[in-house]
């Protein structure tokens, strides 16, 4: 099982969150866009995009922030940000 827990802030207070489950034989890759898409359509927010930093945090922790600077319309909160709280063979 694949979990990707996405949770929305403002002024450091979690505004909204979701938890995204996968059993899936896709790819880690495909699971962490695929439960982001799913998010973002339950958020009703677009798409964030992945920058270098954005990769590299996600890289090092399993977690990353996606800010301002990751979408393209204004978004009436801080950060966007993802974890992976779960995934096969932990």
């Amino acid at each position: 099982m694949f979990r990707l827990w996405v949770k929305i802030f403002k002024d450091n207070r979690m505004l909204k969150d979701t938890t995204i489950c996968d059993d899936t034989d896709d790819t880690r890759t495909h699971k962490i866009f695929n439960a982001i898409d799913q998010a973002c359509y339950e958020f009703d927010l677009g798409k964030p995009m992945w920058l270098d930093s954005t990769i590299a945090e996600f890289k090092r922790h399993a977690k990353a922030r996606f800010y301002q600077d990751n979408f393209v319309e204004e978004i009436p909160f801080d950060y966007l940000e993802i974890h992976v709280i779960e995934e096969d063979g932990w």
